[in-house]
């Protein structure tokens, strides 16, 4: 037999002999990744993000006050002198799984190129500024555009081609001026024009129903034909949110736009509610242990439940409330460079709307 022939044939037999191996090898791997992905499937359905408690994270905060631009006067705690700082150390630990570490950079350019719009009010605004201060400290040199206006504001991270925008809009239904004065229209959302195209959208609205007298932000009420002074503010709530569920279900294209509803988040006026009827958020040094609340949840919590589960296609809940409630330390209370008096309604920044983002990134990549 040639030479050359058993040359050719010993190479052919190596070939044939690694192409099986990789071949086996190949083989191996996908059933692992496959195990590792239903197993991974497996444990996210069991996993509630939004059960767990408290607990103190020395890595915390998750960016400095005095580095970030964007965070408001009435947030900014440390620069108007709250002397304590344990409440910037904390984070939350779900009960069932662990809660993935923010990573600003890998946010970045899995959104690069994108449009993310908070829509609500003051509490979207918290946490408008607290997802930008967090990937601005992530990217601290990068070139970023700030633009601040009554209704539309943004963020842009040039470098990303990210933007972040805000739209003020605290009943995401309707004012219509008409000759009674300020009209609350129910069934009316004409703004919402400008929440279409986004690649994310993450709504909010309760804060202000409830307002009365010189703060609340409105004359008359409008539902359906009838016009009304006043009426229960909860009925109100459940109506305009009706009208925002059929408004998301109709307008938004949900294969091209992730939608969230940011949650109820929680006032601490009055410490009755965790057992402390002479306190409220002023002075509080941390938060309730465990993972109850002793009042429950606020009834307005129960009717975004109820809208969300009727749409065609229920959005996202980021289920910040009964967390939320248990952070009765986090407010400004009288630490606030814009808002007067005793503040337990919003949150200071650094503080809890970086955890709120911290879930909304878990929702994404989880």
């Amino acid at each position: 037999m040639p030479m050359g022939f058993q040359v050719n044939t010993l190479v052919l037999f190596s070939l044939f002999s690694l192409a099986l191996l990789v071949s086996l090898h190949q083989a191996r791997a996908a059933k692992s990744h496959n195990v590792t992905r239903l197993k991974r499937r497996k444990e996210l359905s069991k996993c509630n993000l939004f059960i767990g408690s408290w607990v103190i994270d020395p890595s915390h905060p998750l960016y400095d006050f005095s580095s970030c631009p964007f965070i408001d006067a009435e947030f900014d705690c440390q620069k108007y002198g709250r002397p304590d700082n344990q409440y910037l150390k904390y984070t939350w630990k779900p009960d069932s799984c662990a809660l993935p570490r923010f990573d600003g950079v890998d946010f970045l350019n899995r959104w690069r190129g994108k449009k993310i719009m908070f829509v609500g009010d003051s509490l979207s605004l918290n946490m408008w500024e607290s997802l930008s201060c967090m990937l601005h400290a992530s990217v601290p040199n990068a070139t970023t555009s700030f633009l601040r206006r009554e209704a539309l504001s943004t963020v842009t991270f040039q470098d990303y081609g990210l933007t972040i925008q805000l739209y003020r809009t605290p009943y995401l239904v309707d004012i219509v001026r008409e000759e009674v004065g300020r009209v609350l229209t129910l069934d009316s959302i004409q703004a919402g024009n400008a929440w279409i195209g986004m690649d994310m959208l993450i709504f909010n609205s309760w804060h202000w129903w409830t307002h009365t007298g010189n703060s609340q932000g409105w004359d008359y009420i409008r539902d359906g034909p009838n016009l009304l002074k006043d009426m229960d503010r909860l009925d109100a709530f459940y109506k305009g949110m009706t009208t925002w569920a059929e408004w998301v279900d109709q307008n938004i294209d949900r294969t091209k736009t992730i939608v969230f509803f940011q949650g109820i988040s929680p006032t601490h006026y009055q410490g009755q509610e965790w057992n402390q009827p002479r306190k409220s958020c002023s002075g509080e040094l941390e938060p309730l242990a465990g993972s109850t609340y002793p009042a429950g949840l606020p009834p307005a919590a129960n009717i975004v439940n109820r809208v969300l589960k009727n749409m065609k296609n229920p959005v996202y809940l980021l289920d910040i409330t009964l967390l939320s409630q248990l952070r009765k330390d986090a407010h400004p209370s009288v630490y606030s460079g814009d808002h007067a008096g005793n503040d337990c309604s919003h949150w200071c920044l650094p503080g809890l709307p970086d955890t709120w983002n911290e879930l909304l990134n878990a929702a994404l990549i989880m």
